[in-house]
């Protein structure tokens, strides 16, 4: 795929947000033949302008409000308050808080047919926010450690609740062209990897009914602003924050030879991961191992009688992870038996705590979800890059294999184009997620975002 293999939509889109939409038709008979198909484009041909009008009038403003108050992961209590009661406000949805946490689940049901899962993820990241941005957060929580830290919305979340609520408003209006339920998911705890598993194990899919389909999106500054990305297959790596704990015996640093020193074990730990990914693993199979934490001591001249290593461990495939995860565990306990450690002080490495498995896009979904935004957007959304990163998302566990509900999950371009062509040409980089700088261009990203789910949504559930 190539950088860029479709252009860029601008904000205008043609003229939509005056309200006004210009198809290209090669004669009469094409004009016909996309009347009688009744085609997702016509039946969606007022989302965009009613999203447009919508953001000037509510939704930009419920955007400035998440932005300027995020809370951290697991602590979402005002922000879930306020996704209910806007939830509750539409009218004919049932709204059911405290779902795995700090979770909000809204059932909207209109008449027979699939149950639709659209979910939005809530939380922010423990950064203090540096984007020069005239609403940026000043905002501080006292996190579950008891430490008080800045936060922000390093990440986009806000957008995508705003979406989701602006996408429920739009799906309340035309339930005359949609039959079926919709699940609205307002999930925490995204960043430490655990909201979506805490809500499935809080009954989501006994307690509201299993869905036939989950989407969700992500929106991205690696986009630029007016652009969709959809892809079938691998779409994020599994991740997996992994523990080793190196006892030792401590000892003067002068007499290193009276201890056994959890650095230098450490140490060889560290190095000989790094073979994990490069001799343990097919090179056609994509994996990460990063340390990156390693504290122990706190002394010029005494051996510490532990350390401990933190790592996040990413793979394309189950496979892979597993052999990863496997090797962690051989060397880590080995290194200690080469240092002379008895077995009831061998490393131990502990997993699971924040994990989640790889993304997989449902190719036949994608294909359908892709279509409706090419029929109710026009072609010229989509966008297309190689994948340049082993990033993941919790929304995998909503659709994983065994659970058999289809899956499709995409990105919002979020990036102003003229900054994004900057970047590509060798001027300032583009503002990284979870970086005090990152920020996105809000009013692209959550009408787009609204916009791309409901005319996925109609189209998903049309009648």
């Amino acid at each position: 795929m190539g950088e860029a293999i479709v252009a860029h939509r601008t904000q205008g889109r043609g003229g939509i947000h005056k309200g006004v939409r210009t198809f290209h038709r090669t004669g009469f008979a094409a004009l016909v033949a996309a009347c009688l198909t009744a085609t997702p484009a016509l039946a969606a041909s007022d989302v965009v302008p009613a999203v447009e009008a919508d953001y000037a009038a509510h939704l930009e403003k419920l955007f400035l409000d998440f932005h300027q108050n995020p809370e951290l992961s697991f602590l979402e209590v005002r922000t879930a308050a306020i996704m209910a009661k806007e939830l509750r406000a539409i009218g004919g949805i049932e709204v059911t808080e405290k779902v795995g946490g700090t979770g909000v689940v809204g059932v909207m049901r209109n008449g027979d047919g699939p149950v639709l899962l659209m979910r939005a993820d809530m939380d922010g990241l423990p950064l203090k926010e540096d984007s020069g941005l005239p609403y940026a957060s000043t905002a501080t929580q006292v996190d579950r450690d008891g430490v008080t830290k800045p936060v922000m919305q390093a990440c986009g979340h806000d957008v995508h609740i705003t979406a989701l609520i602006g996408a429920a408003r739009q799906l309340a209006r035309l339930k005359d062209r949609w039959q079926g339920t919709i699940l609205f998911v307002v999930q925490p705890a995204e960043e430490r990897i655990a909201g979506a598993r805490m809500m499935l194990e809080d009954g989501l899919y006994t307690r509201f009914g299993k869905p036939d389909y989950a989407i969700g999106f992500h929106v991205t500054s690696d986009f630029p602003s007016g652009t969709l990305g959809i892809e079938p297959g691998t779409v994020l790596s599994s991740a997996d924050s992994v523990d080793v704990i190196i006892p030792g015996v401590g000892a003067h640093g002068a007499s290193p030879q009276m201890g056994k020193d959890p650095i230098v074990m450490g140490s060889e730990i560290v190095m000989a991961l790094q073979t994990l990914v490069s001799r343990q693993i097919s090179p056609l199979k994509p994996g990460v191992v990063t340390v990156g934490s390693f504290q122990a001591g706190n002394k010029h001249n005494i051996i510490p009688d532990k350390a401990l290593l933190q790592l996040s461990v990413r793979a394309d495939d189950e496979a892979t992870r597993a052999k990863l995860i496997d090797g962690i565990k051989r060397i880590a306990v080995n290194v200690g038996r080469m240092n002379g450690m008895p077995e009831d002080k061998l490393p131990e490495v502990k997993v699971g705590f924040e994990s989640t498995p790889v993304t997989s896009n449902d190719p036949a979904l994608t294909q359908r979800v892709r279509s409706a935004f090419v029929a109710g957007l026009g072609e010229d959304v989509l966008y297309s890059k190689p994948r340049e990163s082993m990033g993941s998302e919790d929304f995998s566990y909503f659709i994983q294999p065994d659970l058999k509900v289809p899956g499709a999950f995409f990105w919002v371009g979020g990036t102003p184009r003229a900054e994004y062509d900057a970047a590509a040409k060798g001027g300032a980089p583009l503002r990284p997620h979870h970086s005090p700088f990152f920020r996105i261009e809000p009013r692209p990203a959550v009408t787009l975002g609204t916009q791309a789910m409901t005319v996925a949504a109609l189209d998903i559930l049309k009648k």
